[in-house]
């Protein structure tokens, strides 16, 4: 990861500033040729975080039927809830049914573990993994089918337990499909390769059935997979874009070190070939202190109302520790963010951000490849921003009142974009009027494009955030470069 430190650059004195917006107005050359944007493809999304309290293993589904349906584990691990909202958003408030009840005596009478919702062929399908009501811990995985249209009021039915070849401890049941064939992964133990849980991957035969032999993907070997005590993967969770699938999963102890790995493998190879995918070295979602995020993982995948952004489902706490197991803790809570994706097509999940409002990015008008980002504190305009953390924002209320907004830094909580000697800084609010009013912007329609955003000052009325030699300054505008330079994409 990149790291944003103190900068011992001295500060350009106001002359020199000012000798370069002089510069920068009567000559305004850029190395290069811009190739203007169009409108992004993905534009920005927002959610305010969290969505569900106190229900981990989350699972959103967007329907056809214009619903998303969501269903996660209950602290109780009793029941299996189901709620349904127009909107991502609206799940928060949306009224929650419970659809099935653990059995009194036998199976499924233990432990209810991370239910998942999906549409196959017609009929609505949850998986699940249970224990017994005599032995908890002998946790197998379920499947549960409702043939009506609303899955919430329709008449669910036990399909049983998926039978694997071997009978052990096994859990977290998901299914893909991938050039028309059916997959199930899933997670569970094998005596004779050691303690803990591995992913396999098998092809079904029906929404409830497997057929040949499973493959295992991953074996939980590398120290970020066992800390904590745990030799764990599980929950998996695949996402297909650009001719690839990306199989995440979750490791180590459900505590704070909890965190998400990644398997990687061309949609065009033999999915159930171990040598057809690619393990992440390290993690690739992780607890991130300077935002109060621990142990995030267990995630899943869902779009954005416009269907034009990947979002990460997935649960986590707002605090580290934990007294006693945490299987007695209660509050994982769901969440969710936009999911950015790399120049090599991979996708980058960034950091768990802050609780409330998600982060966006602003992407150059006439440079679309560069984001404005910060470094050493200073900011500037960059392409393959990989720490995607940099080059995000929280677009608030400004810090001098309604009719602003202010530009808070997504890893450093607290810092805010704002304009000194005419430079564009990130530094942290101080509480005084000075920092208030120079962090504080008018949000404008895009002076190039109407479709995009320009930020004036607050306090320099006329002065517009632009880049200028990679860097943001705070200029008067006076050409049409300087409308271009000035104006950017939200994604």
């Amino acid at each position: 990861m990149d790291r944003i430190r103190n900068s011992s650059t001295s500060r350009r004195t106001l002359l020199k500033a000012c000798t370069a917006l002089v510069v920068a107005v009567t000559v305004p050359v850029t190395v290069g040729t811009p190739a203007f944007a169009a409108v992004p493809a993905s534009p920005a999304v927002t959610y305010t975080n969290a969505i569900a309290e106190q229900r981990a293993d989350p699972h959103i589904f967007k329907h056809t039927d214009g619903y998303y349906y969501f269903t996660a584990t209950v602290p109780a691990y009793d029941r299996i809830v189901l709620r349904r909202a127009t909107t991502i958003q609206g799940l928060t408030s949306a009224a929650e049914t419970t659809i099935w009840t653990k059995h009194a005596t036998g199976t499924m009478g233990g432990y209810i573990w991370a239910p998942e919702i999906h549409f196959i062929d017609g009929k609505w399908y949850i998986y699940f993994a249970a224990g017994d009501a005599n032995d908890i811990w002998h946790i197998r995985p379920y499947v549960l089918e409702c043939a009506d249209a609303n899955p919430i009021t329709g008449t669910w039915t036990e399909k049983g337990r998926i039978a694997l070849p071997l009978d052990t401890f096994s859990l977290d049941a998901t299914t893909f499909a991938v050039n028309g064939t059916r997959y199930l992964a899933w997670a569970q133990n094998d005596p004779a390769v050691g303690p803990g849980t591995n992913i396999y991957l098998a092809q079904m035969s029906s929404p409830w059935s497997i057929t040949g032999t499973p493959v295992m993907l991953s074996r939980p070997t590398a120290a970020w997979e066992t800390a904590g005590g745990e030799t764990v993967n599980e929950g998996p969770a695949v996402l297909q874009r650009n001719g690839k699938v990306f199989l995440t999963f979750s490791a180590s102890a459900t505590d704070s070190n909890y965190c998400m790995g990644m398997l990687t493998a061309s949609a065009s190879a033999d999915l159930l070939n171990v040598s057809s995918w690619a393990k992440s070295t390290g993690p690739v979602f992780a607890t991130f202190a300077a935002t109060s995020q621990y142990g995030p993982g267990h995630n899943q995948f869902t779009v954005s109302e416009d269907g034009k952004s990947d979002i990460l489902v997935y649960h986590d706490r707002g605090y580290k520790d934990i007294t006693g197991s945490p299987l007695d803790d209660p509050n994982r809570r769901t969440r969710v963010q936009k999911i950015y994706w790399n120049a090599d097509g991979t996708p980058n999940f960034g950091i768990p951000v802050s609780d409330g409002l998600t982060p966006v990015r602003f992407s150059s008008f006439n440079y679309p490849d560069r984001y404005i980002r910060h470094w050493e504190y200073r900011a500037k305009i960059e392409a393959n921003v990989t720490n995607l953390a940099d080059s995000q924002f929280r677009v608030v209320t400004g810090l001098t009142g309604s009719g602003t907004v202010s530009l808070e830094s997504a890893n450093f909580p607290g810092y805010y974009l704002r304009h000194k000697n005419y430079e564009l800084w990130v530094e942290k609010n101080d509480g005084t009027a000075t920092f208030q009013d120079d962090a504080s912007f008018t949000r404008r329609a895009g002076l190039a494009d109407s479709a995009g955003v320009s930020f004036e000052s607050y306090n320099f009325p006329g002065r517009y955030i632009r880049h200028y030699d990679g860097l943001l300054q705070l200029q008067p505008l006076s050409t049409s470069l300087d409308q271009q330079d000035a104006t950017y994409y939200a994604e």
